[in-house]
């Protein structure tokens, strides 16, 4: 009974650490709760190795950000109006040949 006790606490951990040896024995396990409750880490040798993420996760976190968003916001802003000055930054230059 402890043996379904522990397993129950340890499937509804969302931070959920894996020895190696275990992710590879219960990959499809990890790849679910990688889907369902977030990542999953993998240890080797006790310490962090990698972290397991579902696919949407890691699309989210690594889409290409162009500013465009920002932009509008600020077009659309009820500041958009108020001017400021843009000082001239001047610094040494040095000549080059190409």
């Amino acid at each position: 009974m402890a043996n379904a006790k522990s397993h129950d606490s340890f499937a509804s951990d969302p931070r959920r650490r894996w020895r190696l040896q275990d992710a590879k024995a219960r990959f499809s396990e990890v790849v679910r709760l990688a889907r369902e409750r977030g990542p999953q880490r993998v240890t080797l040798h006790g310490r962090d190795a990698v972290v397991i993420v579902s696919a949407d996760v890691w699309d989210k976190e690594h889409r290409h950000h162009s500013g465009r968003r920002l932009v509008t916001a600020l077009a659309t802003s009820p500041l958009a109006d108020i001017e400021f000055e843009r000082p001239a930054i001047e610094g040494p230059v040095r000549s080059i040949e190409l």
